[in-house]
C-alpha cells in the first residue's frame, strides 16, 4: 500500500515537474492547473473543490480562508509552488517558534487526498488567483 501511494506521489510529482518544464521551454506564461469560464469550472477543479471540503474544510476553513485552527490556503498559495503545496501536503508541517506552532499532519498516506492532489490544488489556485469565487462552483458541461 504504501509503495503504491509512493509511486503515485511521484508520478503527481513528475507529471508537475514536465507541465512546468514544458511551459516554460514554450516561452508562454505559466499555464493555470485550473480552467474557470462564465464562473463555471472544469472537471478536475470541481472535483478538487469536493476533496477540499472532505479533507482539509474542517481544519482550514471554508472556501481555503482559514480557521482559527490553521491557515488561510488562498492567502498561502499566492507564495507556494505547486512542489511546496504538495510537500506540505504528502509529508506534513511541524514548525515550532516563540510566538506560534504550525503542524500539520501528513497526508501521504491517505489515498483520498494523495490520488486527488492535482485537483484539490487546482481549486484553491484558483481561489487564490481569484478566478474563482466562494461557495460551491458550477461546473463547465464538458
Amino acid at each position: 500500500m504504501r509503495l503504491v501511494l509512493a509511486a503515485g506521489v511521484a508520478a503527481i510529482c513528475l507529471f508537475t515537474t514536465v507541465a512546468a518544464q514544458q511551459t516554460s521551454n514554450s516561452g508562454t506564461s505559466e499555464e493555470k492547473p485550473y480552467h474557470v469560464e462564465d464562473g463555471k469550472v472544469d472537471k478536475s477543479t470541481y472535483n478538487g473543490y469536493r476533496r477540499y471540503g472532505d479533507s482539509c474544510l474542517r481544519c482550514h476553513g471554508p472556501d481555503g480562508l482559514g480557521s482559527s485552527y490553521a491557515p488561510n490556503l488562498v492567502e498561502s498559495l499566492k507564495r507556494l509552488s505547486q512542489d511546496q503545496f504538495n510537500e506540505i501536503v504528502i509529508n506534513g508541517k511541524n514548525e515550532v517558534s516563540t510566538s506560534q506552532q504550525l503542524v500539520m499532519p501528513s497526508f501521504g498516506m491517505v489515498e483520498d487526498v494523495v490520488l486527488y492532489l492535482g485537483d484539490i490544488y487546482a481549486y484553491l489556485k484558483a481561489r487564490s488567483d481569484g478566478a474563482l469565487g466562494r461557495g460551491r462552483p458550477r461546473r463547465l458541461d464538458n
